[in-house]
């Protein structure tokens, strides 16, 4: 096909969430159409290195092919820069697809660059990447804008270190036992404890800030757990919900990725006035946050009413054919090739609407 567009895809990352995002990358990428599109790889390594690979030309058999450790074209994050030793190679593409989890990459660092470079992007902008990434400042919006969820408190790495004990009776205080303590700015579970009493909040909250200099601590709702996909920039669609089930204390990174202790059923089994809400909700927490392109709101349906509680927003879910956002959209009539093909689209879209704003006054 003539005049195919490019699509660069990052992955890897100096995050926690690094090997998460090879193995996105590799689903993905063996997904798109090469027959309308051209992919370039270019992958960051765990230490920050950028390595761009060669042009992909077939199906990738095995994701270590995408390490790129091979002496390959390397490219400054700031330039864009191909090798001048094949000035043939030498091209901005036409769309970059980040495929990058946690930090540096999932938090409006990679989409600020690319904005500065007016590159389109695939995503939601600097402020609804950050947004979607600090756990605090989106809670802070939420309750800004009368969105129900867990009771929740902060502790900085600072305070945590210079006035332990009043922060221990902070959260005795405002959260109570049990609870939940995460890193602020990270997913995929990593860094979270669950505390049933006073005797282990010192470690859960040692181990989160191993990831992050800030931690936020949530109260245990009881409920169930229901994860539900959004798709669009102004017009949006939503997917139908799916439940995650574990017969582990909770849905952590090991019931995520490793033991098999978590199951996801899709379609969810839910009420048809909660279907309402959770929808109208999903929308709503969308917009807030002025997320685009994709998300995946995560809620808790609280057993006592059966209330819809946001947890959490993920700007840049989970993206292998067996990750819960494929899957609802997979449920909802849209299959994981078909997703990407619109993902792109939608950040074309994006880019081709800014690109007709002002940047100077007229004389």
């Amino acid at each position: 096909m003539a005049n195919k567009k490019t699509v660069a895809v990052l992955y890897g990352g100096k995050s926690a969430e690094y090997d998460i995002s090879i193995q996105t990358a590799f689903s993905a990428i063996n997904a798109i159409d090469l027959n309308k599109f051209r992919v370039l790889p270019i992958h960051i390594t765990n230490n920050g290195k950028w390595i761009q690979g060669h042009e992909i030309l077939e199906k990738i058999a095995y994701k270590d092919q995408l390490l790129l450790d091979e002496p390959q074209a390397k490219v400054s994050p700031a330039l864009w820069l191909t090798p001048t030793s094949d000035p043939s190679s030498s091209q901005t593409p036409d769309i970059v697809f980040p495929l990058l989890h946690g930090t540096n990459g999932e938090d409006g660092t990679v989409q600020g660059m690319l904005e500065l470079l007016n590159i389109a992007y695939v995503g939601s902008g600097v402020m609804g990447s950050a947004a979607g990434m600090d756990k605090v400042i989106m809670k802070d919006i939420f309750a800004a804008h009368g969105i129900q969820g867990p009771h929740y408190v902060s502790v900085t790495k600072y305070e945590w270190t210079n006035n332990q004990d009043e922060m221990i009776k902070m959260i005795e205080e405002k959260i109570g036992f049990p609870n939940f303590v995460k890193p602020a700015n990270l997913g995929s579970s990593v860094g979270i404890s669950q505390c049933l009493d006073e005797s282990t909040i010192v470690k859960a909250v040692d181990e989160a800030l191993r990831y992050d200099t800030k931690v936020i601590v949530e109260e245990k709702i009881v409920g169930r757990e229901v994860e539900i996909g959004v798709i669009g920039n102004d017009e949006l669609e939503v997917s139908v919900p799916g439940e995650i089930q574990t017969t582990g204390t909770f849905y952590d990174y090991q019931s995520k990725y490793q033991d098999g202790k978590s199951r996801m059923i899709i379609p969810a089994d839910l009420p048809e006035d909660v279907l309402i809400e959770l929808k109208t909700t999903a929308k709503k927490v969308f917009k807030v946050l002025n997320c685009k392109g994709l998300a995946r709101v995560d809620v808790f349906i609280q057993e006592s009413d059966h209330k819809v509680m946001v947890n959490e927003v993920n700007t840049l879910p989970g993206f292998t054919p067996f990750s819960m956002f494929p899957l609802l959209w997979k449920h909802t009539g849209l299959p994981y090739d078909k997703l990407i093909e619109k993902l792109i689209q939608l950040g074309i879209d994006r880019h081709q609407e800014k690109q007709t704003l002002r940047f100077r006054l007229e004389d």
